[in-house]
């Protein structure tokens, strides 16, 4: 540790010698809440860190013609106009600690239980470089989440990126604990990262995990909601890079994102503040490649690690087609779509089995399992698409067949309920429909 001091105190000494301390000052011109508007820092770069006169740090966020744009990522008293600027000549970077795991942390490395900063941290660059082509092998190796609608209909497999989209309180946070749950005793490292969720919120999440042993595995990465802005948008960016980390490890890694529409909504404000030209929906023109920037870290690697991402998004009744869920639908392996219909009705998970989709499919399946879901996926569409029609009919007018194949139909899908925190096993899913279906 001696040592350690030694190097930076030298290290120190030689930029003082040689001037690379003395960094531009500028002045702050203006103050739109958390974000400010900088004249006189012409040298600086995007994402570099800034010091406002002691009292806050941010990032520039843009660049001008005359002024620059910082977003405040801390802040300890009042900003004024004429305050001074100090570029530092680093990149803006997040705080990890190795000894994170089983806490609620946030990107500057504090636990948020105990606000406390961890002893041993580490700086991490928060947005590193694509992961090329070369470098990624093919996606193979399932990743089971214990729900059998999921495994056995909708496959995930590890590298994979699979959204799950529905409206609020349709179960989707719930699919993903899940997920986390059933990977006890794996060796997989899962990431859970809160998007402007509350205080309470995140520990709900962390104490039904605590409870079943997850966290011991689990890193929960928060951004909460009343932080700036501006952390809210940085922090899942870090969690992959964290994610990253492990994987180039050799570690098989779970990213869940919670959740992805206000993390789009938090974009457009900083935007609108900075004068960025409103796109769509007043959405930055850039979002799309926001999102595509984060999300294509998920990926299986060639040396052996993995980087699972599922993101979740909300929308409002029932629309897939609204312009950030269809963007990010477009950018994942496949989605997950959640009913408030089948919620409603009792069906849970409330898949909605006719919209959702896995691009991967039997590709990330056992060869006993392809086998078996193709025929359960084909006879349930087949017994939802005649339920439209037959619904209210009476059953006595129906001819034999039709009968035996909606009682069969119905029995498939209420054996597709499941509780939960209730994950089943993979040898125990491949004999639930034994009777109902005809295996080819």
């Amino acid at each position: 540790m001696s040592r350690h001091v030694e190097e930076l105190i030298e290290q120190k000494m030689a930029d003082i010698r040689t001037g690379k301390n003395i960094h531009e000052t500028g002045r702050v011109a203006g103050v739109k809440n958390y974000i400010l508007e900088i004249e006189g820092l012409e040298e600086v770069g995007y994402f570099e860190k800034v010091v406002i006169d002691g009292k806050a740090e941010g990032y520039i966020s843009a660049i001008g013609r005359n002024r620059v744009y910082v977003a405040l990522t801390k802040r300890s008293e009042q900003i004024y106009i004429g305050d001074r600027v100090h570029a530092t000549g680093v990149e803006f970077k997040g705080v990890f600690a190795p000894d994170s795991l089983g806490h609620i942390v946030d990107m500057f490395g504090v636990d948020r239980m105990n606000d406390m900063r961890f002893d041993e941290t580490e700086d991490l660059v928060i947005e590193n470089p694509p992961i090329p082509i070369m470098d990624r092998g093919n996606v193979s190796r399932p990743l089971l989440t214990g729900v059998t609608g999921i495994d056995m209909i909708y496959p995930v497999g590890k590298g994979q990126r699979q959204l799950i989209v529905g409206d609020k309180r349709t179960g989707k946070t719930q699919l993903t604990l899940d997920a986390i749950v059933n990977q006890k005793g794996k060796d997989m490292i899962c990431i859970y990262i809160a998007i402007g969720k509350t205080k309470k919120e995140v520990k709900e999440v962390y104490y039904e995990l605590l409870k079943r042993g997850a966290m011991d595995y689990t890193l929960i990465l928060t951004a909460f909601n009343d932080e700036f802005p501006p952390v809210i948008k940085t922090t899942p960016f870090l969690g992959l890079a964290i994610a990253e980390k492990y994987m180039r490890t050799g570690k098989d890694v779970l990213v869940v994102i919670d959740d992805l529409k206000r993390h789009a909504d938090v974009c457009r404000e900083i935007a609108l503040l900075t004068g960025t030209v409103p796109g769509r929906d007043a959405y930055p023109s850039d979002i799309f490649y926001t999102h595509a920037r984060l999300l294509e870290k998920g990926c299986q690697h060639k040396d052996g690690g993995s980087i699972t991402i599922l993101p979740i998004l909300e929308t409002k009744g029932g629309d897939i087609t609204e312009y950030i869920s269809s963007n990010v639908i477009s950018i994942t392996d496949g989605q997950i779509v959640l009913s408030t219909k089948n919620f409603e009705k009792g069906y849970k998970p409330a898949l909605d089995y006719g919209l959702s989709v896995s691009r991967l499919g039997g590709a990330v399946q056992s060869r006993e399992m392809k086998r078996v879901g193709a025929v359960v996926r084909r006879e349930l569409l087949a017994y939802l698409e005649k339920c439209e029609v037959y619904e209210l009919a009476n059953e006595d007018e129906m001819s034999p067949e039709l009968r035996e194949n909606m009682r069969n139909g119905k029995e498939i899908r209420n054996r597709l309920k499941q509780y939960k925190y209730s994950p089943i096993p993979h040898d125990e899913m491949l004999h639930m429909f034994d009777g109902l279906v005809r295996l080819e």
